[in-house]
């Protein structure tokens, strides 16, 4: 009889806090004792930058092959940094309830983005935050970095101290730059909240899909299993995010295919207003409504196309009350994210150069 279960994580203090957050609440509702391994990934040692090391699925792989080789039982991921085609082999079998989903300016003496001066040094490693920056702000400089938040930080006047020296960012400089761009649900899972200057609205800076949002993922025959397990994974799942999330990256795997230029989605569920107790339409599930707007960006800013739409969900839940996915209104969700990625593509997406 299963007494533990193991989860495995990146070595960072932003990854083995989520990990942890993830693991308590899993043996909580499991009764199960958490085990942590630290594994290593390729995003986390090798230096360049993260385009060039194939984009985010170099912090998700050493974790993946940890879970297949039965070294853990589970993995915790950033969802934005899961690949968005899923393999077989595995499945992601809870995504919790996502927090701030919007990316945070960390700004020198407070400044919002609006009073950075002209020629501010701005830091980011994703295309996506290049992109609309250089839309909103063309007058910056975007300068290239890498690192765990801390080392992030530290190019940041006045944030020097907090420099975790990560191996990827081996010899990265401190204090050169006026600002650097970060995801809100990093910071605020680690306590650095006290470091944003502006929470940037998706208007300006639409979120990477599946931003705020967390991951577990296992094998098949661990969801599958029935046991205490598998009952609180089952119970983990919240079926909001789930929602939004399988939409936005249902978008993004269509656009991969035919679009290399940056990609922001954001999905929301508006829910139909409560019924009245005793009604016949309160004895169902209740429905609601499914929303998603998306950004494709030219790489140097010049041009951002934008789709918006919306699908009526049958109900606002991804399960059946037998556990089974309820693969109806999973569907309409990733329905909508192909049918504004395939929006985009008719608007010319495809033709967005790719840097």
């Amino acid at each position: 009889m299963r007494t533990t279960f193991t989860v495995g994580t990146r070595g960072s203090h932003l990854a083995r806090t989520q990990t942890t957050g993830a693991a308590e609440a899993l043996a909580a509702a499991s009764g199960l004792e958490p085990l942590l391994e630290i594994i290593r990934t390729e995003g986390d040692v090798t230096t360049g930058s993260l385009a060039s090391l194939g984009g985010t699925g170099v912090f998700a792989s050493a974790l993946r092959a940890a879970v297949l080789d039965s070294r853990v039982d589970l993995a915790v991921h950033s969802l934005k940094d899961l690949p968005s085609a899923q393999p077989d082999c595995l499945e992601i079998a809870a995504v919790p309830a996502r927090v701030d989903v919007r990316d945070a300016l960390c700004a020198r003496d407070g400044l919002r983005l609006s009073e950075l001066p002209a020629g501010a040094k701005v830091g980011t490693g994703s295309p996506r935050r290049v992109a609309q920056l250089k839309a909103v702000r063309p007058d910056l400089q975007i300068v290239d970095i890498r690192g765990n938040v801390q080392t992030r930080l530290a190019r940041v006047p006045g944030l020097e101290q907090h420099d975790d020296h990560a191996p990827a960012a081996a010899g990265s400089p401190r204090g050169d730059l006026d600002a650097v761009v970060l995801a809100c649900a990093g910071l605020d899972r680690i306590g650095y909240d006290w470091a944003i200057t502006e929470r940037l609205a998706p208007t300006v800076m639409m979120p990477a899909p599946g931003q705020g949002a967390l991951a577990v993922e296992c094998r098949p025959e661990t969801a599958a299993a029935g046991d205490a397990l598998a009952q609180a994974l089952a119970g983990y799942d919240d079926a909001v995010t789930r929602l939004q999330v399988t939409a936005e990256r249902a978008l993004l795997e269509r656009l991969e295919a035919g679009c290399a230029a940056p990609i922001g989605a954001l999905a929301r569920v508006e829910r139909e207003p409560e019924a009245e107790p005793g009604s016949e339409k309160a004895a169902g599930s209740g429905g609601g409504r499914l929303v998603l707007d998306a950004v494709v960006a030219a790489q140097d800013g010049s041009r951002l196309l934008r789709e918006h739409a919306g699908a009526d969900l049958p109900a606002v839940r991804v399960r059946l009350e037998d556990g089974a996915a309820d693969a109806e209104t999973l569907g309409v969700a990733r329905q909508l994210g192909i049918r504004v990625a395939e929006a985009l593509l008719d608007g010319g997406a495809d033709l967005f150069p790719a840097t």
